[in-house]
């Protein structure tokens, strides 16, 4: 008889100590009641292309990809992108298969996923998300798929959230009545037309990692608006701690929507669909238990 190898997958970052991929996949390897080995690699800048082939040349199953490797991720798999990966012009799973190496961007869709798990607005929802860098060009397609009525892009630069737009719909024209652009700062107390618009408002800067508030008027939000930070901690964010002050009672970090995108990384590589729920109550108490 011959013994199967345990499948072996990694998450390949720098740094990379912080991942919590490792603790999230093994819970749904035990969910599932299977058995891998999920490590964390931590590849020098200038490396990501020599680690990735060593990884898989040595019989690994698949990788995640973090900062700063996912637009190279993207590169390396260009020839067997899926339809998401394209659109994101960004891939975080990575895998083998007979055409080769094959990449996919699952942040869209755990984003979505969590939101579902939530109840937060989605089918007809008029979205405001700001930010536009890769974290809100990578949730635009799942947003849009998901059939939200509108999507509003706004960033500090005006330039960039235009250019991001202007290259989506430069491919998904369908879409260009439903995706739009501005400047952070039109977001003004004066504009009354646009405030009071959105039903969900997400956060997809890096201002609640680095612990700022961003300058958004206070009538943005309210007790029939959602808002949803992609980022998380152990204690509210900056951007959710504004929302809650301003009115707003439905309120989330991005913990769903890390063990989601991974869910859908393990469902692409064993074939299997975790249920993300335990392993969100799982962190959540961890996160908790940190701050007392």
């Amino acid at each position: 008889m011959v013994t199967q190898p345990i499948p072996r997958f990694a998450v390949i970052g720098h740094p990379i100590a912080h991942s919590r991929s490792p603790a999230i996949h093994a819970a749904f390897a035990k969910q599932i009641g299977i058995e891998l080995i999920y490590e964390r690699i931590d590849c020098p800048p200038d490396e990501f292309e020599k680690c990735v082939a060593t990884f898989f040349a040595q019989g690994g199953a698949g990788l995640n990809v973090t900062v700063p490797f996912k637009e190279r991720a993207w590169t390396l798999a260009q020839n067997n992108l899926s339809a998401r990966a394209k659109d994101a012009g960004a891939v975080n799973t990575l895998w083998m298969a007979d055409a080769g190496l094959n990449g996919c961007n699952t942040d869209g869709v755990g984003l979505v996923n969590d939101l579902r798990r939530l109840s937060m607005p989605l089918n007809d929802a008029r979205v405001l998300l700001i930010g536009a860098g890769g974290a809100a060009r990578g949730v635009i397609g799942p947003l849009l798929d998901a059939k939200c009525q509108h999507v509003l892009v706004v960033n500090r630069s005006a330039e960039r959230a235009h250019e991001l737009v202007g290259n989506w719909i430069s491919t998904h024209a369908h879409h260009s009545d439903r995706l739009t652009a501005n400047s952070l700062s039109s977001l003004s107390e004066s504009d009354t037309n646009l405030l009071k618009h959105f039903d969900l408002i997400i956060n997809a800067t890096a201002s609640s990692l680095q612990g700022d508030a961003l300058i958004l008027p206070s009538s943005l939000f309210g007790p029939a608006v959602a808002a949803y930070d992609m980022m998380y901690g152990s204690a509210p964010t900056p951007f959710l701690k504004q929302a809650k002050e301003a009115g707003c009672t439905q309120l989330a970090d991005g913990l769903g929507m890390l063990v989601g995108q991974a869910a859908e990384s393990f469902k692409i590589w064993l074939g299997y669909a975790p249920d993300p729920e335990p392993v969100i109550k799982q962190l959540r108490a961890q996160l908790d238990s940190a701050v007392r």
